[in-house]
């Protein structure tokens, strides 16, 4: 069950959205994070409330902390849960890094991923003082700045888990490529089970148990083009709203999958205001493509599709209790 971020403040469906999905056996409910609620406190929150279902982060922003900060909070939640806990991580991209946490988004990516995930590995290993030589996370900290007076460390608390499982969002060939390198697993954003191509080259070392956790809408309705609806409007905004006109990872990964000249159409409409005619100029065929929507008779037969390439598990967004159980039903 993935649950997201909040909008004008916490929905109040989300508690009992995470109870019924924990009696129905869901292996895990995820939260995320953009530039308002964060994704560590709602997920606390939820632990407190429930006993057995996985607690995810999808995704935690690598810009919101330290790449220590983050590994206190992941280990503190797991000890919290009893060892529930998994951590997906995302690097966002230059409008959210620069314009909301106010840091310059890193000239290579790729190092700062992996350099931040090294720093938390070391964190939940305690095996010695945290150490690395960075571009971008280096310990201790030796920047022209600093006072030299920086100690290695290692955490006090012992770590319920040094293998506590380390996930990341990635969208890039070479990203998702590292991915497979230094994480457990990979969050894609969008997933087509018609397009797996895309990725196979990426993920041919992928080693026995990585995940491959795609997001995806689910909602049983009887007509699909209201369905779609929801899907499109977040489509329209990840594509028109997060990200420059030059520079969208978003609107990228749209143009891989065939769709171009529509991701840069739902840009200039965002970008211009005309954000309901940016929602309809999504296509409809896209955003069909990478959810579960319509009659059950038709979600059961497209998820059929999910089941056939690399996925090994599947973040249902899913707005009500009969969808989650209707999903239930026909993953069991």
């Amino acid at each position: 069950l993935a649950l997201g971020y909040w909008g004008r403040g916490p929905d109040p469906r989300h508690l009992e959205l995470t109870r019924e999905a924990e009696r129905l056996g869901y292996h895990s409910v995820w939260t995320a994070e953009s530039w308002g609620s964060d994704a560590f406190t709602p997920l606390t929150w939820l632990a407190a409330h429930t006993s057995r279902i996985a607690l995810g982060t999808a995704v935690a922003q690598m810009a919101a902390r330290t790449p220590t900060a983050t590994a206190m909070q992941a280990l503190t939640l797991d000890h919290l849960s009893g060892g529930r806990m998994m951590l997906g991580l995302g690097l966002s991209g230059p409008q959210v890094v620069e314009g909301w946490y106010g840091r310059p988004f890193p000239k290579s990516p790729l190092t700062a991923t992996r350099e931040y995930v090294e720093v938390i590995r070391q964190v939940l290993a305690r095996e010695a003082p945290v150490r690395l030589d960075g571009r971008y996370h280096a310990h201790p900290y030796a920047g022209p700045d600093a006072t030299g007076l920086g100690k290695p460390l290692k955490p006090i608390v012992h770590p319920l888990r040094a293998g506590l499982p380390v996930l990341l969002g990635a969208e890039g060939p070479k990203n998702i490529a590292q991915t497979v390198r230094i994480a457990d697993g990979w969050l894609p954003l969008y997933w087509s089970p018609s397009r797996t191509e895309l990725y196979r080259e990426a993920l041919a070392d992928a080693r026995d148990g990585f995940m491959v956790a795609p997001m995806a809408q689910v909602r049983v309705c009887a007509d699909v083009a209201e369905g779609l609806r929801p899907v499109k409007a977040m489509l329209g905004f990840y594509i028109g709203g997060m990200g420059h006109a030059a520079r969208n990872f978003h609107a990228d990964l749209m143009g891989r999958f065939g769709y171009e000249a529509e991701a840069r159409r739902v840009q200039e409409l965002f970008l211009a205001g005309r954000r309901a005619e940016a929602i309809d100029a999504v296509p409809d065929a896209f955003a069909d493509e990478i959810s579960l929507v319509g009659p059950r008779e038709r979600i059961a037969e497209r998820l059929e599709l999910w089941r056939e390439g690399p996925v090994t598990d599947l973040l249902a967004v899913a707005p009500d209790a009969e969808t989650l159980r209707v999903l239930a039903e026909l993953a069991g």
